[in-house]
């Protein structure tokens, strides 16, 4: 990796298809969870990647409704906080 270079922060979205039936839609203020990955990654698809595997990990991930769809955003630098929401933890299996 370039020194200097910014990283990427994952941010998963869990939208509502009722409410937001188009998925490119769905943003951090329509949707139902906002999960922000506790890592920083290098490329877009290793962020895309991992975002997806960190959501499978967790309760959220196994527990979607039939009407919910994830929308994974990589951002780069700091534009991706959250803020107050903290990191979800996975769960065992």
């Amino acid at each position: 990796m370039l020194m200097g270079a910014t990283m990427l922060t994952a941010l998963i979205l869990v939208c509502s298809l009722a409410s937001v039936p188009d998925l490119a839609a769905c943003t951090r203020d329509n949707a139902l969870q906002v999960v922000q990955v506790p890592e920083a990654f290098a490329n877009p698809v290793t962020c895309f990647m991992h975002g997806q595997a960190y959501l499978a990990e967790t309760t959220i991930g196994r527990e979607l409704a039939a009407n919910e769809a994830v929308k994974v955003i990589c951002t780069r630098g700091r534009s991706a906080q959250v803020g107050a929401l903290p990191p979800v933890e996975p769960t065992d299996r």
